[in-house]
């Protein structure tokens, strides 16, 4: 209603000349669910807690540090120098996995801890526990993508059940976010002797619901997150047997008249150290420290345990390494852009190398289930050599970067065009949701991420009575808009024709 001037005078009238604008969501910010060390800011307790953090950092002041994995050291009947090793306690993921994600591009992201190891019992890893994780962030609009690198350390059910959820979650419940998922036991390769391999185990366990709404990589990758000088005694659950398998060692070596008598007599001396009572005046850190160094100088079996033990702390699921990849690609590029043909850092290769044949199973499966591969490429390092969802059967929502793209301009869209309800459903109100939506679509279209050659071959946008909407619905309250849109798809096959021309002079 126009105001009524009552006294004479100037008076001044601002009218707006744009519409209100959309701002494109966040979509860099996955939410990792799983075990740490503490949950805890000052005196206010994280546990169960969706928190927002941005560095490496914040995660360690936050959430404490790595998890002192334990072995045994299980000598082989034949021979007492062979030997396996065995996870005694303290196995979990998460903690390594958040290095692999701040290493490979990450940054903003949300923690959910659902447990405490060292208060815990020991590798106590609870499936209602990591569910009820899923539920925590259902309050939570901001995070685009959903990891669990912890559900690897369930039993096969389980973890069947957890990722079953985060689909759901993801493709039901929210629909604003998307899950990276990782294959049960996928540091096994694809020959007969693992019958069913794990990309078949895996495709039978994952089901067929919500596939359009995550992705999953092949294979576990051998990373280097772990350091060698954080690998030492106390990642050994009995001193004892470690003690008895280093002399086995010195007996084997001086008969073979490797060492002499005084050397061998040298080398026990030091093993004897392994959980002895320190001298006077220092302390059990410090002699620690003093016979680990000693053992590695005169120990090559020690040496050669240690590099085990921490290839098999850094042998890990890939899941965080892409959420990482993820993120570093929307914020340089963009959603539009396929996160595939990366590098991954921290990471020294892959625990099974893929040939291109290997691969055509991967990524074109008669079920459509695909799963995105990890590769080796000579001068190129190790590559993410895939860009599919697990609905790879269907035409719209085949590539992972198809689906994201339109989750952020799904959530943008909604998320601007809230202003508007309660507004009279008239033209005046339809003309302004129009514009703003045009305008919003065609700087997604001018940034890259909907095709054609102009913006009325990228999207259209259609609202208003007869268009879209009846009398009834006008009655009923419904305003309907209709948004179509051309998003960009990866060449994910290029194809080079060659052949010879006759010669012209």
């Amino acid at each position: 209603m126009a105001k009524v001037y009552a006294t004479p005078g100037v008076y001044i009238e601002e009218k707006s000349a744009f519409p209100n604008s959309a701002v494109a969501v966040a979509t860099a910010v996955p939410a990792f669910i799983g075990y740490t060390e503490t949950a805890k800011a000052g005196k206010r307790d994280l546990s169960g807690v969706p928190t927002r953090i941005s560095s490496y950092g914040e995660y360690l002041n936050l959430f404490g540090g790595m998890p002192k994995t334990t072995f045994n050291v299980v000598p082989s009947a034949d021979n007492p120098t062979d030997y396996t090793l065995e996870v005694a306690a303290g196995n979990y993921y998460l903690p390594v996995c958040m290095r692999l994600f701040f290493a490979n591009g990450g940054s903003d992201c949300y923690i959910v801890s659902v447990g405490q190891y060292g208060k815990d019992e020991p590798d106590a890893l609870d499936k209602g526990k990591l569910e009820e994780g899923i539920d925590k962030l259902k309050k939570e609009p901001e995070p685009t993508m959903l990891v669990l690198p912890d559900v690897m350390l369930l039993s096969d059910e389980e973890y069947k059940a957890v990722q079953a959820k985060m689909l759901i979650h993801c493709g039901s419940e929210m629909r604003n976010r998307f899950a990276i998922l990782d294959v049960y036991e996928g540091y096994k390769g694809l020959g007969p002797e693992n019958d069913p391999n794990p990309i078949n185990r895996f495709r039978d366990d994952i089901g067929q619901n919500f596939l359009q709404w995550g992705a999953a990589y092949y294979p576990w990758i051998e990373s280097s997150a772990i350091q060698a000088n954080e690998i030492g005694l106390g990642n050994f659950a009995d001193t004892e047997a470690l003690k008895t398998i280093l002399k086995s060692e010195v007996t084997a070596s001086q008969e073979e008249g490797l060492i002499n008598e005084k050397r061998a007599t040298e080398i026990n001396e030091a093993i004897d150290g392994i959980g002895a009572d320190p001298a006077e005046g220092v302390t059990p850190e410090a002699a620690a420290t003093n016979t680990h160094q000693t053992l590695l100088a005169v120990s090559p079996l020690y040496k050669d345990i240690l590099t085990n033990i921490r290839a098999k702390i850094n042998l890990l699921p890939p899941s965080a390494a892409m959420a990482g990849i993820y993120s570093m690609v929307d914020n340089n590029v963009g959603v539009f852009q396929s996160p595939a043909n990366v590098s991954l850092g921290s990471v020294n290769k892959p625990s099974v190398n893929i040939t291109s044949d290997d691969q055509e199973d991967l990524n074109l499966p008669l079920n459509g289930k695909a799963v995105n591969a990890i590769r080796t490429f000579p001068g190129k390092g190790v590559l993410v050599w895939g860009a599919r969802t697990l609905d790879g059967n269907s035409a719209d929502w085949r590539y992972i970067s198809v689906r994201r793209t339109m989750i952020m301009l799904e959530q943008s869209i909604k998320i601007a065009a809230e202003a508007y309800v309660f507004a009279p459903n008239v033209s005046s109100t339809w003309t302004n949701l129009k514009a703003l939506i045009t305008n919003f679509l065609t700087n997604a279209w001018q940034q890259g991420a909907l095709a054609g050659s102009t913006p009325a071959e990228a999207f259209s946008v259609d609202v208003g009575l007869g268009s879209t909407m009846t009398p009834q619905d006008i009655l009923d309250g419904y305003m309907k808009i209709t948004v179509k849109v051309a998003i960009t798809r990866p060449a994910e096959f290029i194809v080079i024709t060659f052949q010879q021309q006759m010669q012209q002079s």
